[in-house]
């Protein structure tokens, strides 16, 4: 909620001034109007952070977008103005953010202004895809068939993605499930058998031993778990934010045994959607570049791409530094190629797109199916080594006292 200082008159024609919250300059003309002021001004207060509403989840999820999208493109179909549908769909939409954001827009609309030029002062709403797609649809006429472009790319985007996210949840709950249960045994359960099997005398086991001193070293310096735990988050988010540093860590993730080829999958799949998608929109291919290179979200793939823009800027082909780089099988660099000699590169990166989509998602369900048997054998041989470390010399008390 933002808050407006506004200069108007009432009905009397006595001038008034004050200001007034609002979702947007829209949402605040209409509340004075139903004052009875007829508003000559409105600007927006820049308000201190102790003022601000606390916004919690800002961002708009990609089905809400996506629904967005499609009843845009239905509405234009339908002989609907933009302005018009602007102003339904910001009634209509689920997500607070959107319709704090259409309602803007449509403002903007209302000035004359492009709706690729209103939907760019919302870059947190509306990524560089959007925006330039969104222009292209206007130059040609063909916005509605834009957005329904733009709602396919969001979809499969975000069922790709869902893909890898729920293949690598199941393997990381279990491992947080398995580090508690070892914290919880070496640090509850083992200490109260320790007295007992020490007063015992005797040798006791290597795998005993062994145990005894983790649980030692648990209790008294469970902090440095904490620390380091902190310690690895945070170093993670600094070298996300620095993009020298986000290359190694991305070149790191993409060689992770298993994981790794899931996810250059997924980048090529990204990357080669993307383009195919600004391509059919005619956007230019060193626009379209620069575009990918910002929002593939992988900066080994980012890097190969404006080697790529400096390649085509010289002259050569788009496809020589994608040959040289091992993140690009051949079958990425011979279609694209193939698509540049006949003048088909749209369709072409969109079969690759396709290939690489599939490719994710029947990689991810075959990790699914092997690694959960998988995890649960390493948890139940964690667990039972902790256990077979208590019984064993317990067994060996237990034949003593029977002598």
């Amino acid at each position: 909620m933002a808050q407006f200082s506004y200069v108007g008159r009432d009905k009397s024609g006595k001038k008034r001034t004050g200001s007034i919250l609002g979702l947007s300059k829209r949402e605040a003309v209409l509340k004075l109007k139903e004052k009875g002021i007829a508003v000559s001004e409105v600007k927006e207060v820049q308000t201190s952070l102790l003022n601000k509403e606390i916004s919690i989840g800002n961002r708009v999820k990609s089905q809400q977008f996506v629904i967005f999208l499609r009843q845009f493109a239905t509405l234009l179909r339908a002989g609907v103005s933009v302005v018009d549908s602007t102003h339904i769909l910001s009634g209509q939409t689920e997500s607070k953010a959107l319709r704090n954001v259409l309602g803007d827009v449509e403002e903007e609309l209302r000035q004359g202004n492009p709706l690729s030029q209103a939907f760019a002062k919302h870059r947190s709403i509306f990524p560089p895809i959007v925006v330039n797609m969104t222009a292209a649809g206007e130059m040609s006429g063909g916005l509605d068939d834009t957005l329904d472009q733009l709602a396919t790319f969001f979809e499969k985007q975000h069922y790709t993605k869902q893909k890898i996210v729920s293949a690598m949840m199941y393997p990381t709950i279990v491992g947080f499930v398995a580090i508690f249960v070892v914290i919880f045994l070496l640090a509850k359960v083992v200490p109260s058998f320790a007295g007992m099997l020490e007063d015992a005398g005797g040798e006791l086991p290597p795998i005993t031993q062994f145990v005894l001193g983790a649980s030692d070293f648990v209790q008294g310096y469970w902090w440095i778990f904490l620390l380091g735990s902190f310690l690895f988050y945070a170093g993670i988010l600094v070298m996300k934010k620095n993009p020298s540093s986000k290359y190694y860590l991305d070149y790191a993730i993409l060689k992770l045994p298993i994981f790794g080829k899931i996810l250059q999958k997924s980048a090529i799949a990204r990357m080669t959607r993307t383009l195919s998608s600004l391509f059919s929109s005619s956007v230019p291919i060193l626009q379209a570049l620069s575009i990918v290179e910002k929002i593939v979200e992988n900066e080994v793939v980012a890097k190969v791409l404006r080697q790529s823009k400096d390649a085509l800027e010289t002259g050569q082909r788009l496809t020589e530094p994608m040959k040289a780089h091992w993140i690009f099988p051949p079958l990425v660099t011979q279609m694209i190629a193939i698509g540049e000699e006949t003048g088909s590169l749209d369709e072409m990166l969109s079969k690759v797109a396709e290939f690489y989509e599939k490719e994710v998602e029947s990689a991810t369900d075959r990790l699914k199916s092997m690694i959960e048997p998988l995890m649960i054998v390493f948890l139940a041989s964690i667990v039972g080594t902790i256990v077979i470390a208590i019984i064993v010399p317990m067994f060996k008390i237990y034949d003593t006292v029977g002598q």
